[in-house]
């Protein structure tokens, strides 16, 4: 069982899989869990960082996204701590 944050690193898949991966992570998240860190790069592109700020911006599971001094990495605020 994992708490706290969960990390997905998504550089290399389409967008299509990145969602799969962070919706899968989502339905595994427990009430430990209070944050999922997407790493999705912005060196190669920006669909991945755009997919996930507008399909998880208003996600039922989902606080809101926090977005840090780093680009290639969003943030989806599960509960607060």
């Amino acid at each position: 069982m994992q708490s706290g944050t969960i990390r997905l690193d998504l550089h290399g898949m389409t967008w299509w899989q990145a969602q799969r991966a962070i919706d899968a992570a989502l339905r595994r998240a427990g009430r430990s869990v209070y944050r999922l860190e997407l790493i999705h790069g912005y060196h190669g592109g920006t669909q991945l960082r755009t997919m996930i700020r507008q399909t998880y911006a208003h996600h039922p599971k989902v606080l809101r996204l926090e977005l840090g001094l780093n680009p290639g990495v969003t943030e989806l605020v599960l509960r607060e701590y």
